[in-house]
Parts: structure tokens; C-alpha cells; sequence
């Protein structure tokens, strides 16, 4: 039997040949990858502040991610935005007409926001009970033959979405999402296991998301489009509680965010 640690990597070598990108054909790759959020390090005891790269215990732990990329440059504030976030993330909130706003928060926030690095938009959940609802869930249902590893999932008829999806399941959701051409758009879809790891903040938890931009966001698990290659009845997903990813049965009723601009 796998450990853990064997079991995540083992996940990550097989992520390699996942089925990822539902409802719409690949499209252009988006420009770029956020860094992890993470700006502390390891001094052998406990996280700390990192030093410089050959001072202090940077010599004795060497390379942590908190020295490099954009988030270490974001801490000194030598990083360019051309938008706001979290340390090395650069975000910018679309309004009702997919123009740029202010981010907001409350029940119904801001809808949309653009990821300035990847150029991914993505949806952002609401508290008001409606389609979008921050506590809904769906099990994982795509009639996309091509796409679903040979085994479409759920069609469910729990109604786990207050009634408002006859059938309460990710394809109903993208469906009744892009009828209301949520930010003025129509090809919005769920993002594949990779795009979403996009999202985590390592440096936070519960939710392990910048909740500047995206308010209202649970911290639970989150559906990717990507199959289980090795069991096709089952489906990636990332937790946005720490930001861990694994898969489930499709049958399993988990969050959605729907992102739409081109897959990785």
C-alpha cells in the first residue's frame, strides 16, 4: 500500500496524461504560472522570515521557494501589477459587463476576475441562494465522450443546489452559467486540476485563496474536468482549504468555479 507521500506523487506523475478541459475545444496556452504564495522559510525549527540567499539559514536550507519568484519580489515590493493581490498574485475584478471594478465583497460581490498572469477569468461565488451560491455542490456529470475517460458520472437528482438546476451536476451548472452569460460571456467551463492549483495561496488556508478577490469562497473541495486516468469513475479535485489535490468518485457532491481563456 502507497504512503501518503508516495500516494501524492504517484498522483502528480499520472496527472501527466489527465483528460482536462470540458465543453469547449483547446484553446490558445494562457500566458503564465503564479508563484505559491509562500514568503517564509524553513530555519529548522519553526518558518521565519527568509534571509538572503547566502546568509543566515538560507546556507544550511538552501533554495526554499520563499527566496525566489514573484512572491519574494512582491515582499520587497519590486513587483510590477497590473492589478492587486495577494503577494505574488495580480488580479484585477470584472463587473457584470466584464469591465474592470473595485473588488468587493458581501453577498453578491464582484462576478468575475482576471488573472493578470495566467489570463485566466474565473468566476466568483455569491451568498444569496442563487445559481452561483457559495454553498452548493455537484457531482460530476459531462456527456463529452471524448473528454470524460469513458465514464460520464453522475447525473444527479439530489438537489443539492436549491433548486436551481433541475439536475445538479457540473454540466447542468456550465450550461445555466453561460445561458446568464455570467460578465457577459457564454464559454465558461471547469478548469482542469491544473488551472485551479493556479488559485492556491500556500501562504494562507482556510480558505488558501486570496479572499480579497474571491469572497465567498468555502474551504472545501473544489471539481476539476480532469478524470482519474486509472479509474475514470472518479475525478480530480483541489481543496481550497490547504490546497491539496486528489481524486473522488464522481458521484461525490463537490464546489465548482468556472473559469473561461485558454487551457493548460
Amino acid at each position: 500500500m502507497l504512503n501518503g507521500i508516495q500516494r501524492n506523487a504517484s498522483h502528480f506523475l499520472i496527472a501527466a496524461s489527465l483528460i482536462a478541459g470540458l465543453f469547449l475545444p483547446h484553446a490558445a496556452p494562457a500566458q503564465g504560472l503564479n508563484d505559491s504564495g509562500q514568503t517564509l522559510c524553513y530555519d529548522g525549527s519553526t518558518l521565519v522570515a527568509c534571509t538572503a540567499t547566502n546568509t543566515g539559514d538560507a546556507a544550511t536550507y538552501p533554495r526554499q521557494d520563499g527566496r525566489y519568484g514573484r512572491d519574494a519580489a512582491a515582499t520587497v515590493g519590486a513587483l510590477p501589477k497590473t492589478g492587486g493581490g495577494a503577494v505574488g498574485f495580480d488580479f484585477t475584478a470584472f463587473d457584470a459587463t466584464g469591465q474592470p471594478t473595485t473588488p468587493s465583497s458581501g453577498p453578491t460581490p464582484h462576478p468575475c476576475v482576471r488573472d493578470n498572469v495566467t489570463e485566466l477569468i474565473w468566476e466568483v461565488k455569491t451568498d444569496d441562494d442563487g445559481l452561483r451560491d457559495r454553498d452548493w455542490t455537484y457531482t460530476w456529470y459531462s456527456t463529452v465522450t471524448t473528454t470524460n475517460g469513458g465514464n460520464a458520472g453522475s447525473n444527479s437528482v439530489t438537489n443539492t443546489c436549491n433548486s436551481t438546476l433541475a439536475s445538479c451536476n457540473i454540466e447542468a451548472y456550465a450550461a445555466a452559467v453561460n445561458s446568464a452569460a455570467l460578465c457577459g460571456f457564454n464559454d465558461w467551463r471547469l478548469p482542469s486540476f491544473r488551472e485551479l492549483q493556479t488559485l492556491v495561496h500556500y501562504g494562507a488556508q482556510s480558505p488558501a485563496i486570496d479572499t480579497t478577490y474571491f469572497p465567498n469562497t468555502v474551504a472545501s473541495n473544489f471539481w476539476s474536468a480532469s478524470t482519474y486516468v486509472p479509474n475514470p469513475a472518479r475525478a480530480w479535485y483541489v481543496s481550497s482549504n490547504f490546497g491539496g489535490v486528489d481524486d473522488l468518485l464522481k458521484t461525490s457532491g463537490l464546489r465548482v468555479r468556472l473559469v473561461r481563456g485558454g487551457q493548460f
